[in-house]
């Protein structure tokens, strides 16, 4: 059976994006830029993504392009006889599995937040009041399971098409409009009085302010940072690879997908920041920063509900596209392993993720009581399982599947990663694939547990 392609280029590049580009950047990555003292954390962070995000990311697409396959049967074309590195594949789907039941959950409050902005349940509100809009949907199990099976039930209907009719038709407007509105919002919080300050505070380094943060842990956040934002190490990204052609280098791609989810996490906080600042928000209220405060500050807005209603949409195409990007990594392996068809994989898998999703939705209401490792809830529990432990632990195996003599091997990942036209990876930079670039990794994932 042929494997299926994407019809363009562009369009592999917004699918791909789109699975990186997602909650971590729009949601994570502004509140813990106003954590760690602003411009200094985005400066280390640029660096991080050049120095590990770039190549790691070669690394997954290098596996699917040479394989054709999704992540077991990947692994298996490529490792040595008698090997078992193609086990990490079976991890990368319960990585994967993992991931989507809570955010999920978390792309339903998005779409729900859509709505109720658009529908003027904010109008009129006030301090607490607001605050008492997000309570009160997190103790609701019927609207919180509403929209996370909307959610679930939209995404694989839109798998269900195809690759090239079904997702890569709907990422590229969904990409294309998340594009259209942050230049609008970016450009409306620009012009908000007091809005310069944000953008000084969010671009411009202070050492001062990055020391008081402390400059270990603004380095070790933007770390972590440019290393999460891209979902390395569960396969999301290997199996795009599988569907590529060969005419562009994987670093000119890989760079080309990083670039277009650190815009669009730049953008994000352009949004923010001056709008916060305008309204004497701090910007470093953590999670509760879009849920919370944010509401507060389109509220105060000239024309807020038009504002906020468009917020969250773009959060919901954030949201939605790495929603949908990782479905389709299930359905592959479902169509690789077992011989399904693609409405086979997606009735049984969208089954199975509605199920799987409930948990998370339940840990805030009907099972509030239940916590896991170190007090966290449901929801922390499960991030804390692929945050912390699947991506960083699934890079590393990718990262020495690729560099190492007991794996695939350096020689054939660079020829793989270096075939077509465009950046080419150096041969030099070997030592630093296999001995510097585990070490970064390892500290992320050590770090991670502790």
């Amino acid at each position: 059976m042929n494997r299926e392609g994407f019809q363009s280029r562009l369009g592999f590049l917004l699918v791909s994006a789109g699975c990186a580009v997602g909650i971590g950047n729009v949601w994570k990555f502004p509140y813990v830029t106003g954590q760690n003292g602003g411009g200094v954390f985005v400066l280390f962070y640029l660096l991080f993504l050049v120095i590990m995000g770039v190549p790691v990311l070669t690394m997954e697409l290098a596996v699917g392009r040479a394989s054709r396959k999704s992540a077991v049967l990947g692994y298996k074309a490529l490792e040595p006889k008698k090997s078992k590195w193609h086990i990490h594949g079976w991890f990368c789907v319960a990585g994967c599995c993992l991931l989507m039941m809570y955010y999920t959950t978390v792309s339903g409050w998005m779409l729900g937040y859509f709505f109720k902005f658009a529908a003027g349940s904010f109008d009129g509100l006030e301090g607490e009041a607001v605050d008492g809009v997000f309570g009160t949907m997190l103790a609701s199990p019927g609207e919180m399971g509403a929209w996370m099976a909307v959610t679930v039930l939209v995404g694989f209907l839109v798998c269900s098409f195809g690759l090239q009719k079904g997702l890569e038709r709907i990422t590229k407007v969904m990409m294309l409009g998340l594009l259209a509105l942050i230049a609008v919002l970016a450009i409306h919080s620009l012009t908000l009085d007091g809005g310069l300050e944000g953008v000084k505070f969010y671009l411009l380094p202070d050492l001062q302010r990055a020391a008081e943060a402390g400059m270990g842990n603004v380095i070790t956040a933007a770390m972590n940072q440019a290393f999460f934002t891209l979902s390395l190490g569960i396969a999301a990204m290997e199996v795009f690879g599988s569907y590529m052609t060969r005419d562009h280098s994987l670093a000119s791609e890989a760079v080309r997908i990083c670039s277009l989810d650190t815009f669009v996490a730049l953008m994000a906080g352009l949004i923010i920041f001056p709008a916060c600042f305008s309204f004497g928000v701090q910007p470093d209220s953590g999670p509760s920063l879009i849920f919370i405060t944010l509401p507060k500050v389109f509220l105060d807005m000239s024309g807020g509900r038009l504002w906020g209603a468009l917020f969250f949409l773009f959060m919901t195409f954030a949201s939605f596209s790495t929603v949908i990007a990782v479905f389709e990594n299930l359905q592959a392996n479902c169509i690789d392993n077992f011989g399904w068809t693609r409405k086979k994989a997606a009735v049984v898998n969208c089954v199975f993720i509605l199920v799987a999703s409930l948990p998370c939705v339940l840990g805030y209401n009907l099972w509030s009581d239940l916590h896991f490792l170190g007090g966290r809830d449901v929801l922390d529990f499960e991030d804390f399982l692929v945050s912390n432990l699947l991506l960083p632990l699934g890079s590393l195996v990718y990262l020495l599947f690729c560099v190492s003599k007991w794996g695939w091997g350096y020689d054939n990942y660079l020829a793989e990663a270096n075939a077509g036209k465009g950046l080419k990876l150096p041969r030099w930079m070997k030592p630093y694939f296999q001995f510097i670039l585990p070490v970064l990794v390892l500290a992320i994932l050590i770090q991670g547990l502790c």
